[in-house]
Protein backbone atom coordinates (compact mmCIF):
# COMPACT_ATOMS: atom_id res chain seq x y z
CA UNK A 1 0.00 0.00 0.00
CA UNK A 2 1.49 3.10 -1.14
CA UNK A 3 1.44 5.80 1.63
CA UNK A 4 3.26 9.46 2.33
CA UNK A 5 4.13 10.84 5.71
CA UNK A 6 2.60 14.47 6.24
CA UNK A 7 2.26 17.23 8.49
CA UNK A 8 4.55 18.04 11.81
CA UNK A 9 2.24 15.48 14.22
CA UNK A 10 3.51 12.99 11.61
CA UNK A 11 0.20 11.77 9.48
CA UNK A 12 0.80 8.92 6.78
CA UNK A 13 -1.72 9.47 4.25
CA UNK A 14 -2.79 6.24 1.86
CA UNK A 15 -3.11 6.77 -1.91
CA UNK A 16 -3.66 5.15 -5.37
CA UNK A 17 -1.61 5.62 -8.35
CA UNK A 18 -3.01 4.11 -11.62
CA UNK A 19 -1.68 4.65 -14.76
CA UNK A 20 1.59 6.51 -16.43
CA UNK A 21 1.29 10.30 -17.82
CA UNK A 22 0.14 13.68 -17.04
CA UNK A 23 -1.16 13.88 -13.13
CA UNK A 24 -4.78 13.89 -12.28
CA UNK A 25 -5.57 14.18 -8.35
CA UNK A 26 -8.58 13.99 -7.00
CA UNK A 27 -9.83 14.87 -4.02
CA UNK A 28 -13.10 13.01 -2.39
CA UNK A 29 -16.19 14.14 -0.52
CA UNK A 30 -17.28 13.81 3.04
CA UNK A 31 -17.14 10.68 4.96
CA UNK A 32 -15.54 9.03 1.31
CA UNK A 33 -12.42 7.49 0.62
CA UNK A 34 -10.13 7.24 -2.39
CA UNK A 35 -12.76 4.54 -3.88
CA UNK A 36 -14.95 7.33 -4.43
CA UNK A 37 -13.15 8.15 -8.12
CA UNK A 38 -12.55 4.34 -9.10
CA UNK A 39 -14.86 5.06 -12.31
CA UNK A 40 -12.66 7.99 -12.90
CA UNK A 41 -9.30 6.44 -12.31
CA UNK A 42 -10.15 3.87 -14.71
CA UNK A 43 -11.59 5.55 -17.04
CA UNK A 44 -8.44 8.14 -17.27
CA UNK A 45 -5.24 5.76 -16.54
CA UNK A 46 -6.55 3.42 -19.51
CA UNK A 47 -6.29 6.89 -21.67
CA UNK A 48 -2.67 7.87 -21.14
CA UNK A 49 -3.10 9.77 -17.39
CA UNK A 50 -1.67 9.31 -14.51
CA UNK A 51 -4.65 9.38 -11.81
CA UNK A 52 -3.35 9.73 -8.23
CA UNK A 53 -6.59 10.00 -5.33
CA UNK A 54 -5.89 9.90 -1.38
CA UNK A 55 -7.60 9.23 1.57
CA UNK A 56 -8.34 12.56 3.36
CA UNK A 57 -6.32 12.95 7.08
CA UNK A 58 -8.79 10.78 9.66
CA UNK A 59 -10.71 8.81 6.54
CA UNK A 60 -10.04 5.22 4.93
CA UNK A 61 -6.95 3.58 5.33
CA UNK A 62 -5.02 7.33 6.06
CA UNK A 63 -3.85 8.09 9.95
CA UNK A 64 -6.64 8.99 12.59
CA UNK A 65 -5.23 11.79 14.18
CA UNK A 66 -7.52 13.51 17.12
CA UNK A 67 -6.85 17.01 15.44
CA UNK A 68 -5.90 18.59 11.83
CA UNK A 69 -9.42 18.02 10.29
CA UNK A 70 -9.56 21.47 9.13
CA UNK A 71 -9.26 22.97 4.96
CA UNK A 72 -5.99 24.51 5.84
CA UNK A 73 -4.81 21.10 6.69
CA UNK A 74 -6.64 19.06 4.63
CA UNK A 75 -5.06 21.79 1.78
CA UNK A 76 -1.36 21.50 3.28
CA UNK A 77 -1.96 17.57 3.30
CA UNK A 78 -2.49 17.88 -0.65
CA UNK A 79 0.33 19.82 -1.02
CA UNK A 80 2.78 17.51 0.49
CA UNK A 81 1.71 14.72 -1.33
CA UNK A 82 2.01 16.73 -4.65
CA UNK A 83 5.38 17.63 -3.80
CA UNK A 84 6.37 14.14 -2.36
CA UNK A 85 5.33 12.67 -5.67
CA UNK A 86 6.92 15.63 -7.38
CA UNK A 87 3.89 16.21 -9.61
CA UNK A 88 4.00 18.80 -12.16
CA UNK A 89 1.18 20.00 -14.64
CA UNK A 90 -1.97 18.45 -13.06
CA UNK A 91 -4.79 18.65 -13.05
CA UNK A 92 -6.78 18.75 -9.51
CA UNK A 93 -10.77 17.37 -9.45
CA UNK A 94 -12.37 17.62 -6.04
CA UNK A 95 -16.09 16.39 -5.40
CA UNK A 96 -17.79 18.29 -3.10
CA UNK A 97 -15.60 18.52 0.34
CA UNK A 98 -12.92 17.66 -1.39
CA UNK A 99 -13.48 20.29 -3.72
CA UNK A 100 -13.13 22.93 -1.02
CA UNK A 101 -9.78 20.94 -0.58
CA UNK A 102 -8.92 21.84 -4.33
CA UNK A 103 -9.88 25.74 -3.67
CA UNK A 104 -7.93 26.23 -0.80
CA UNK A 105 -4.74 24.32 -1.81
CA UNK A 106 -4.82 26.54 -4.72
CA UNK A 107 -5.37 29.88 -2.10
CA UNK A 108 -2.85 28.54 0.12
CA UNK A 109 0.00 27.50 -2.38
CA UNK A 110 -0.48 28.80 -6.16
CA UNK A 111 -0.60 27.02 -9.21
CA UNK A 112 3.37 26.68 -9.85
CA UNK A 113 2.14 22.50 -10.16
CA UNK A 114 -1.17 23.12 -11.32
CA UNK A 115 -2.28 22.91 -15.23
CA UNK A 116 -6.17 22.82 -14.65
CA UNK A 117 -8.84 22.54 -11.98
CA UNK A 118 -12.53 20.57 -11.44
CA UNK A 119 -14.64 21.39 -8.90
CA UNK A 120 -17.67 19.12 -9.11
CA UNK A 121 -20.89 19.00 -6.71
CA UNK A 122 -18.08 21.19 -4.71
CA UNK A 123 -19.08 22.77 -1.43
CA UNK A 124 -17.33 26.46 -2.55
CA UNK A 125 -17.78 29.09 -1.94
CA UNK A 126 -19.68 28.66 1.09
CA UNK A 127 -22.66 26.77 2.41
CA UNK A 128 -23.49 27.95 5.81
CA UNK A 129 -25.84 30.79 5.26
CA UNK A 130 -24.78 34.31 6.82
CA UNK A 131 -25.79 37.73 6.28
CA UNK A 132 -23.91 38.06 3.55
CA UNK A 133 -24.51 34.42 2.12
CA UNK A 134 -28.47 34.39 2.53
CA UNK A 135 -28.60 31.38 -0.14
CA UNK A 136 -26.54 28.93 2.69
CA UNK A 137 -27.85 26.45 4.35
CA UNK A 138 -28.79 27.53 7.91
CA UNK A 139 -26.57 26.06 10.67
CA UNK A 140 -29.72 24.02 12.33
CA UNK A 141 -29.08 21.69 8.60
CA UNK A 142 -25.73 21.11 10.00
CA UNK A 143 -26.55 20.74 13.26
CA UNK A 144 -28.40 18.04 12.08
CA UNK A 145 -26.09 15.92 10.67
CA UNK A 146 -23.64 16.31 13.91
CA UNK A 147 -26.48 14.86 15.66
CA UNK A 148 -27.70 11.83 12.98
CA UNK A 149 -23.92 10.64 13.12
CA UNK A 150 -23.44 10.91 17.39
CA UNK A 151 -26.90 9.20 17.60
CA UNK A 152 -26.07 6.09 15.03
CA UNK A 153 -23.62 7.06 13.02
CA UNK A 154 -23.95 3.86 10.84
CA UNK A 155 -27.67 4.41 10.27
CA UNK A 156 -26.90 8.17 9.63
CA UNK A 157 -24.22 7.29 7.00
CA UNK A 158 -27.25 4.77 5.77
CA UNK A 159 -29.79 7.63 5.30
CA UNK A 160 -27.76 9.96 3.52
CA UNK A 161 -26.95 7.62 0.59
CA UNK A 162 -30.71 8.53 -0.41
CA UNK A 163 -30.36 11.85 -1.23
CA UNK A 164 -26.60 11.95 -2.05
CA UNK A 165 -27.55 10.07 -4.72
CA UNK A 166 -31.20 10.61 -5.53
CA UNK A 167 -32.58 7.53 -4.62
CA UNK A 168 -35.72 9.40 -3.85
CA UNK A 169 -36.62 10.68 -7.12
CA UNK A 170 -39.15 9.31 -9.29
CA UNK A 171 -37.58 6.78 -11.95
CA UNK A 172 -34.17 6.52 -10.20
CA UNK A 173 -31.92 3.19 -10.31
CA UNK A 174 -29.13 2.89 -7.44
CA UNK A 175 -28.27 0.04 -6.83
CA UNK A 176 -27.66 -1.26 -3.22
CA UNK A 177 -23.95 -2.08 -3.37
CA UNK A 178 -23.54 1.80 -4.55
CA UNK A 179 -25.56 2.39 -1.28
CA UNK A 180 -23.36 -0.13 0.62
CA UNK A 181 -20.17 1.19 -0.38
CA UNK A 182 -20.42 4.84 0.34
CA UNK A 183 -21.56 3.39 4.01
CA UNK A 184 -18.56 0.77 3.75
CA UNK A 185 -16.25 4.33 3.06
CA UNK A 186 -17.84 6.47 5.74
CA UNK A 187 -17.47 3.94 8.31
CA UNK A 188 -13.59 3.58 7.87
CA UNK A 189 -13.32 7.28 8.75
CA UNK A 190 -12.45 8.10 12.21
CA UNK A 191 -15.24 9.31 14.01
CA UNK A 192 -13.72 12.53 15.28
CA UNK A 193 -12.78 13.04 11.88
CA UNK A 194 -16.30 12.51 10.67
CA UNK A 195 -17.57 14.99 12.84
CA UNK A 196 -15.08 17.70 12.58
CA UNK A 197 -15.04 17.71 8.85
CA UNK A 198 -18.48 18.17 8.83
CA UNK A 199 -17.60 21.90 10.37
CA UNK A 200 -14.68 22.32 7.92
CA UNK A 201 -17.33 21.68 4.65
CA UNK A 202 -19.99 23.97 6.14
CA UNK A 203 -18.07 26.97 7.39
CA UNK A 204 -15.24 27.64 5.34
CA UNK A 205 -15.30 30.58 3.20
CA UNK A 206 -13.45 29.62 0.01
CA UNK A 207 -14.36 33.19 -1.74
CA UNK A 208 -10.75 34.42 -1.57
CA UNK A 209 -9.58 30.74 -2.66
CA UNK A 210 -11.93 30.79 -5.89
CA UNK A 211 -10.23 34.36 -7.07
CA UNK A 212 -6.81 33.27 -6.74
CA UNK A 213 -7.65 30.09 -9.07
CA UNK A 214 -5.91 31.33 -12.26
CA UNK A 215 -5.95 27.93 -14.08
CA UNK A 216 -8.93 26.99 -16.65
CA UNK A 217 -11.22 25.55 -14.52
CA UNK A 218 -14.51 22.96 -15.04
CA UNK A 219 -17.09 23.53 -12.46
CA UNK A 220 -19.80 20.63 -12.93
CA UNK A 221 -23.57 20.21 -10.41
CA UNK A 222 -26.29 18.73 -10.54
CA UNK A 223 -29.43 20.83 -10.78
CA UNK A 224 -31.06 18.19 -8.25
CA UNK A 225 -28.33 18.37 -5.70
CA UNK A 226 -29.89 17.79 -2.20
CA UNK A 227 -26.89 18.15 -0.26
CA UNK A 228 -25.00 20.74 -1.80
CA UNK A 229 -27.57 22.84 -3.09
CA UNK A 230 -26.48 24.73 -6.82
CA UNK A 231 -27.45 28.00 -6.06
CA UNK A 232 -25.25 28.77 -3.26
CA UNK A 233 -22.38 26.77 -4.71
CA UNK A 234 -21.63 26.36 -8.39
CA UNK A 235 -23.71 29.21 -9.33
CA UNK A 236 -21.52 31.48 -7.82
CA UNK A 237 -18.19 29.88 -7.60
CA UNK A 238 -18.34 30.15 -11.30
CA UNK A 239 -19.03 33.82 -11.18
CA UNK A 240 -16.33 34.37 -8.89
CA UNK A 241 -13.43 31.83 -11.01
CA UNK A 242 -11.63 33.94 -13.66
CA UNK A 243 -12.95 32.03 -17.27
CA UNK A 244 -14.40 29.36 -15.61
CA UNK A 245 -16.47 26.70 -17.55
CA UNK A 246 -20.03 25.69 -15.86
CA UNK A 247 -21.72 22.43 -16.96
CA UNK A 248 -24.97 22.07 -15.43
CA UNK A 249 -26.30 18.25 -15.15
CA UNK A 250 -30.17 18.21 -15.73
CA UNK A 251 -31.75 16.28 -12.90
CA UNK A 252 -28.42 14.98 -11.26
CA UNK A 253 -28.01 14.31 -7.54
CA UNK A 254 -24.73 15.26 -5.59
CA UNK A 255 -23.07 12.05 -6.30
CA UNK A 256 -23.23 12.46 -9.98
CA UNK A 257 -19.34 10.97 -10.35
CA UNK A 258 -21.22 7.74 -9.56
CA UNK A 259 -24.85 7.78 -11.13
CA UNK A 260 -23.39 9.77 -14.09
CA UNK A 261 -20.26 8.60 -14.58
CA UNK A 262 -20.21 7.99 -18.38
CA UNK A 263 -21.13 11.83 -18.92
CA UNK A 264 -18.54 13.39 -16.27
CA UNK A 265 -15.64 10.84 -17.60
CA UNK A 266 -16.26 12.30 -21.27
CA UNK A 267 -16.36 15.91 -19.82
CA UNK A 268 -13.16 15.31 -17.79
CA UNK A 269 -10.96 13.53 -20.30
CA UNK A 270 -12.74 16.75 -23.29
CA UNK A 271 -11.58 19.27 -20.49
CA UNK A 272 -8.32 18.04 -20.13
CA UNK A 273 -7.14 17.46 -23.44
CA UNK A 274 -9.16 20.89 -24.67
Amino acid sequence: MSRVTVGRAPVELYYKDWGTGQPVVFSHGWPLTADAWEDQMVFLAARGYRCIAHDRRGHGRSSQPWSGHDMDTYADDLAALVETLDLKDAIHVGHSTGGGEVARYIGRHGTKRVARAVLIGAVPPLMLRTAANPGGLPMEAFDQIRANVLADRAQSFKDLTVPFYGADRPGAKVSQGLRDSFWRQGMQAGFNAALDCIKAFSETDFTEDLKKIDVPTLVIHGDDDQIVPIGASALRSAKLIRNARLEIYKGAPHGLCSTHKDRVNADLLAFIRS
